[in-house]
């Protein structure tokens, strides 16, 4: 920013602070001064508690408009807190909807703060309505999962100064927008890797929505896991799926009429591991003995499947927990320690898989 131009903002600052507070110092948020810096929320929150990841000529811009608006940082109270949490999912048709929100209500429940739920479904002008609704209640900030807003959301999100943590990004994530996720791909590996172990070779993938960088990751593990033991993929085993069990069903009828059908199927969620489960029954296969199936969450029904299900333990509830912690933070305009977090995944093994039955 050049001298001039500079100047000319400073007086700018100058004058509307004077008008805003004519009997002494205004009374400025963080909101405000991201507001006149250009920046987001949590990039002032970041200058304001000295973190470095900031660049020098953001950090001067927001620093001179700390000390021309006289802000000082508040120190929290007992009584400092947000009152009501927004948790936004695509849609509630999925048992892992309501792990998250356990973790979640666990949280808020603790800190006396509320909760609202909400479905926007993909469809046409359902997210307006919800960011309608937000303004209506002023909600202290917004857990997103596995959802897209459009780009004009995040932007109205910011200037209602309206923090946003976001669980399982679906595309890439904003780069202001802190991140709760899981170790998808390490998670993909284990479970491919299990399988060879076994001595399984052609092994079938059901894949989740491609939009989602937890569905991708979990291709990617798959496919290495295949690499590192010098098992060529071959795409034809990798089939299309939504997480859901119709997709699993479907995604399994079609590696079964394959000329050479897989001895294992990897399902990327446990629901499409259920539905593929039910397409070998209907075909008079059995599992493990015909063909084993992996799953991927460890929902709390897949103990109770027939057989119990293997499959790789994401920590649903925990990364329910862990970003009502992060948006609590950052409606007191605290930064959390770290902007993007994944929690560790397991594989468990249970009655599902076997070795290959000999030819």
């Amino acid at each position: 920013m050049s001298t001039e131009v500079g100047n000319v903002a400073r007086e700018d600052t100058q004058r509307r602070t004077a008008a805003r507070s004519p009997d002494g110092p205004a009374k400025v948020t963080i909101t405000e001064i991201a507001r006149e810096a250009g920046v987001s929320v949590p990039t002032v929150s970041r200058v304001v508690n000295g973190r470095s990841d900031v660049a020098p000529a953001t950090r001067a811009r927001v620093e001179e408009l700390l000390r021309l608006h006289g802000y000082r940082r508040r120190s929290p109270s007992p009584g400092d807190r947000a009152a009501l949490l927004d948790l936004v999912f695509n849609d509630l048709d999925s048992p892992w909807a309501v792990e998250i929100i356990r973790g979640v209500e666990e949280v808020a429940h603790e800190a006396g703060v509320g909760t609202v739920v909400s479905a926007i479904h993909d469809r046409a002008g359902a997210a307006r309505q919800w960011m309608t609704n937000l303004r209506s209640r002023a909600s202290d900030g917004v857990i997103l999962v596995t959802s897209v807003l459009e780009p004009g959301l995040h932007d109205e999100l910011r200037r209602l100064g309206v923090p946003l943590v976001v669980v399982d990004s679906a595309g890439s994530p904003a780069s202001e927008e802190p991140t709760v996720g899981a170790t998808n791909w390490a998670g993909g590996m284990a479970a491919t890797e299990h399988l060879l172990g076994l001595g399984h070779r052609r092994i079938g993938f059901v894949q989740g929505p491609s939009r989602l960088l937890c569905s991708r990751a979990r291709l990617d593990g798959y496919r290495a896991a295949l690499d590192v033991a010098g098992v060529a993929v071959d795409d034809s085993l990798i089939v299309p799926g939504d997480f859901y069990h119709a997709s699993g069903f479907t995604g399994c009828n079609r590696l079964l009429d394959l000329d050479r059908p897989p001895t294992a199927v990897f399902a990327a969620s446990d629901q499409m591991a259920l539905g593929a489960i039910e397409a070998l029954r209907r075909r008079g296969l059995r599992v493990p003995e015909d063909m084993s199936v992996v799953g991927f969450d460890d929902l709390p029904e897949v103990r109770w499947s027939a057989p119990p299900l293997t499959t790789v333990r994401q920590p649903l509830s925990d990364m329910g927990k862990l970003a009502a912690r992060m948006l609590l933070d950052l409606a007191r305009a605290v930064e959390p320690a770290s902007p993007r977090v994944e929690l560790a995944t397991e594989l468990v093994v249970r009655a599902s898989t076997a070795a290959p039955r000999a030819s």
